[in-house]
């Protein structure tokens, strides 16, 4: 097996990933303090610590590419109260393209793991994505999370709110 190396981003190609990746944020619960006793929304703000591309083809984005990335979440008060650890192939290639993702969550109380298919990074829209499990307070955990973009400079910012239900 031949190891798999780091690829440089040119500024496009970071851009495209960074539109597309969670990136800054706050911590707002509402709800009970058990994930399965009722519906919760927690509210949180990411910000992306490493992301990194292997691309098939360098210079284009193509079916087989991988992102695997590492954000900080952050309360209202800019806080850390978390992370989120994913990693996204490229499922279809420019210029329409789409990504099936897997992210996993670590907040105060356990983590929640999400899989969706993000589409068109580049207009930067809002996405959703399912939740599919978790640990600890969120073991029974179920529901969606919505991903929009609030900032794009000087560093793409993305809140994110998690329905638990």
């Amino acid at each position: 097996m031949r190891p798999i190396r780091a690829a440089c981003l040119g500024t496009a190609t970071l851009a495209t990933l960074l539109a597309c990746t969670p990136v800054a944020a706050a911590v707002t619960d509402t709800g009970s303090a058990q994930a399965g006793d009722k519906a919760r929304t927690i509210t949180v703000l990411a910000e992306v610590q490493q992301l990194t591309r292997f691309p098939v083809a360098p210079g284009s984005v193509s079916q087989g590419d991988q992102v695997v990335v590492r954000s900080d979440l952050f309360d209202e008060a800019h806080n850390k109260v978390g992370e989120t650890h994913g990693s996204c192939t490229t499922t279809r290639g420019l210029p329409d393209e789409a990504e099936q993702c897997l992210v996993t969550y670590t907040l105060p109380g356990g983590q929640l793991t999400t899989q969706g298919v993000y589409f068109n990074y580049l207009d930067q829209g809002p996405f959703d994505s399912a939740i599919t499990g978790g640990t600890e307070e969120y073991k029974k955990a179920r529901g969606w999370v919505h991903s929009d973009t609030i900032a794009t400079t000087p560093k793409v910012v993305r809140r994110f709110t998690i329905h638990l239900v």
